[in-house]
């Protein structure tokens, strides 16, 4: 569940964010560990928070790729020698987007009044992120900002190349059936009905398939408008499942065991989940810390749970590669062993990143051959639909001009 939080953190200063958790019972002790109290807050699920949530996301969201760019930069200026505030604000001046601009300025006016730059940026961690945030922590507490900058933004950038990499395979597939939904629907407004009176001048005894695709027709012809509003809401719905705890578990679970992109989906998650974890803990993080905050970065809630169940794991004394053996329909056994080896050795960010390494390779490999084993799948779908429908329409045509 996504809540909007007021709370107040010790020196009495109001702080205001988003956050997902189980229930407001979990918010308070995740705010808590922080160092907040939580005062008020309330789930983001009404029809205008949703329209609120969309707009920001296409409009006024801050992208990965933005922020990138703003951790590169600023290790740089960093390095050269300027100083906090005027490297901040050299970086608002050069960003174009005004809304991540006005964000850049209010940090810096924060870190002018005395309050250092990961406490100023958890102003806006919904914005950017626990990982953005604890890594900054992580190297002014060592004194190697300028490194943690330089790690986090060569890690984002390797997550935003494996977003793209995914994005870009399933862009086929997606284009290929919305054009089918469209041609379809054309068909069944434009092309059944005339059909449809043809059969009926000429007495035409109609199979079942015919009728339910004439039924269908008469449907969408008649109730256009119902049928856009069902299907909007039927969308809206399916939203608010996909952001609840319950529809998230079940769409990982489902996601996991589609063909071809489940197996993608566990590479994708596997080669994040080990990137940031290794990049936290080189930072100096501990690893029930880095557990947690992976897991809040990981887009599939299968991952998010295992590492859940891991950081209590470890915090029993376990081995962390002990609990991942647990999992083995999310982590084979070459992610085991490989943790194994780290944990023995004391070389587990190290280890981290190899896998990391691979699963990346791997990925880019698989979305490199994803095309050449979609496009036969789309043809038999698009073969069977085109089937259905000229058998269906065609041939009570073809039997009634057989019978004269």
């Amino acid at each position: 569940m996504l809540y909007r939080y007021t709370a107040v953190d010790r020196a009495g200063v109001i702080q205001k964010g988003e956050r997902a958790a189980e229930d407001e019972k979990s918010l308070a002790k995740d705010l808590r560990a922080e160092g907040l109290l939580l005062t008020a807050s309330r789930t983001r699920s009404s029809p205008l928070d949703w329209l609120i949530a969309v707009a920001n996301q296409s409009v006024g969201g801050v992208a990965l790729f933005d922020r990138m760019i703003f951790a590169r930069n600023l290790a740089v200026m960093i390095g050269a020698g300027l100083p906090m505030t005027r490297s901040m604000e050299a970086l608002e001046e050069q960003t174009r987007k005004k809304n991540f601009s006005a964000i850049i300025k209010k940090v810096r006016e924060s870190i002018m009044s005395g309050v250092t730059f990961s406490q100023s940026l958890a102003l806006y961690r919904d914005v950017f992120g626990d990982f953005f945030i604890h890594m900054v922590e992580a190297g002014e507490v060592s004194g190697k900002l300028e490194q943690s900058l330089k790690l986090l933004s060569r890690q984002m950038k390797r997550d935003h190349d494996l977003r793209a990499k995914v994005r870009g395979a399933m862009m086929y597939p997606v284009i290929v059936l919305i054009a089918l939904m469209g041609i379809g629907v054309l068909m069944l407004m434009y092309v059944v009905p005339t059909l449809t009176q043809t059969f009926k001048d000429l007495g035409i005894k109609l199979p079942p398939t015919t009728k339910f695709i004439i039924g269908a027709s008469t449907f969408l012809v008649n109730y256009a408008l119902y049928s856009l509003i069902g299907l909007a809401v039927f969308v809206y719905l399916l939203y608010l499942l996909f952001r609840s705890q319950a529809g998230r578990t079940f769409f990982g679970r489902v996601f996991l065991r589609v063909p071809v992109f489940g197996g993608l989906i566990r590479k994708m998650n596997i080669a994040r989940m080990a990137r940031t974890m290794a990049s936290l803990i080189a930072a100096g993080l501990s690893i029930t810390k880095a557990l947690d905050i992976t897991g809040r970065v990981l887009g599939n809630s299968k991952y998010r749970q295992s590492l859940a169940t891991a950081v209590e794991g470890i915090e029993k004394g376990r081995p962390f590669s002990a609990i991942l053996r647990e999992s083995p329909g999310l982590y084979p056994p070459l992610v085991v062993e490989m943790v194994s080896v780290g944990e023995e050795t004391g070389t587990l960010s190290r280890m981290l990143l190899r896998i990391a390494l691979f699963y990346e390779e791997d990925v880019n490999n698989t979305t490199k051959n994803l095309s050449s084993i979609i496009e036969p799948l789309m043809m038999i779908v698009i073969g069977a639909i085109v089937g259905f429908f000229a058998i269906s329409m065609i041939q009570p045509l073809y039997s009634s001009l057989s019978n004269l």
